[in-house]
């Protein structure tokens, strides 16, 4: 059943959008294991669509054209939308619209190595050179330290984009092998010694992608479509590198330049070679929401696997990373499971519980704008833990809001527009 529909409301004044101005504080962060965090389950606060929609006006009285949400809770739909997929032709976005995923992509990709690991194929403590011979200057890094950002390797997109609008347009049709990306990284001193510290780096998942293709013989689109697109009937997923379109009904996706006040970029079309394995693939929240759910559930691999994955490295008080999945402990207690995504033009999020009975996706069509990927971060607590820890998000944010507010939320999918972690 649907509990919201589509919505294309003005901005709303002043006065939520201040209470929206600073993140939300986590008050039972659990520890880095997640030992003591109450997953969602029957019972739990039923999403709240008023809170949700509030994030989204905030969002678009912030500077992005369109921003929408859509809240699978075992079986009961919420889909809410607020602004334009298409500032030109003023069409309205919608929960049914394509856009790109941008690092979401990584989770697809730690997925189909876990798979090749439960066939026997793959070692995740074995040094990625035994793979790739010759590759890394490392024979210390590992598959798992690849897949957990705690390789060292240095992240390529902190110099390409180190401005927004002229980085992008020098890569926008450019098409890279993924060892150019390699060498780009390695010219760069490492950040860490092998498994020392966690570092994310989207040289990790450029490799990911190039050992998907040595161990199955096959780009990496054809095996997410072999191993996860098919089975779970994702019409609406697609991985179209280098090709620069997306197919269908789709979110236009607009950059924000680093000018203060100058127009936004339209960067829907590109070919996201600069990311490839890291964060090139198309979705739609449907497809997101279908596909952690499935992962939660156990659906894409081993019981022993699906452990691996979420055994998490602790980022910051309420934020942990396993193998390309993050974890955000909630101020309600509940730790829900997915990933980021930012590509230009883009801020997506997926998220899903433990047992993978409620997931949200939620986006926003514009990128490179720190108070945009801030509030919409919060869509997470609305959507898992309901009103009334939508209410206490909403009151910390009052008393941050002002010349004295919190910096912005901590956000590493693209460099380097937000402070990393």
């Amino acid at each position: 059943m649907v509990s919201s529909t589509v919505g294309t409301g003005a901005a709303v004044g002043a006065v939520l959008v201040s209470l929206l101005a600073a993140p939300a504080q986590a008050t039972a962060a659990a520890g880095g294991d997640g030992r003591g965090v109450r997953p969602a389950a029957a019972g739990a606060p039923a999403p709240d669509d008023a809170g949700l929609r509030a994030v989204l006006r905030a969002a678009r009285a912030q500077g992005a054209p369109g921003a929408m949400a859509r809240v699978d809770d075992n079986g009961t739909v919420h889909r809410l939308a607020e602004g334009v997929a298409d500032r030109s032709t003023g069409r309205a976005i919608g929960t049914g619209d394509r856009f790109r995923v941008g690092s979401i992509t990584k989770t697809f990709s730690a997925v189909v190595l876990l798979q090749l690991a439960d066939e026997g194929k793959l070692s995740l403590d074995r040094s990625v050179n035994r793979y790739l011979p010759g590759l890394l200057p490392d024979d210390r890094i590992t598959v798992r330290h690849i897949l957990s950002h705690r390789s060292g390797l240095y992240d390529y997109t902190n110099d390409m984009f180190a401005r927004t609008v002229p980085g992008f347009e020098a890569v926008r049709t450019k098409v890279f092998g993924y060892r150019d990306l390699v060498r780009l990284s390695l010219g760069k001193p490492r950040t860490n010694a092998p498994g020392a510290a966690y570092s994310y780096s989207n040289t990790n998942f450029v490799v990911a992608g190039m050992l998907i293709e040595k161990l199955t013989g096959q780009g990496v689109g054809a095996a997410y479509t072999k191993r996860i697109i098919a089975p779970l009937g994702l019409t609406g997923t697609f991985y179209v590198h280098p090709d620069t379109g997306i197919p269908g009904r789709h979110a236009n996706g607009y950059l924000t330049p680093d000018t203060p006040g100058a127009a936004l970029v339209d960067a829907t079309r590109q070919t996201a070679s600069w990311a490839q394995s890291a964060g090139a693939m198309i979705s739609t929240p449907h497809d997101l929401d279908v596909f952690l759910s499935a992962l939660a559930r156990g659906r894409l691999m081993s019981a022993a696997r699906l452990a691996q994955m979420t055994r998490w490295t602790r980022v910051n008080a309420n934020t942990s990373y396993g193998l390309g999945l993050r974890r955000r402990d909630l101020s309600c207690g509940i730790s829900v499971f997915g990933h980021t995504g930012t590509v230009q033009g883009y801020y997506a999020y997926a998220f899903t519980t433990k047992d993978g009975r409620r997931s949200l996706t939620a986006l926003a069509n514009t990128s490179n704008n720190a108070k945009v990927l801030t509030t919409m971060y919060r869509t997470l607590e609305p959507a898992f833990c309901g009103k009334s820890a939508a209410s206490r998000a909403l009151r910390g944010a009052t008393r941050a809001a002002g010349p004295a507010a919190a910096p912005p939320e901590r956000h590493e999918d693209i460099a380097p527009a937000v402070i990393r972690d």
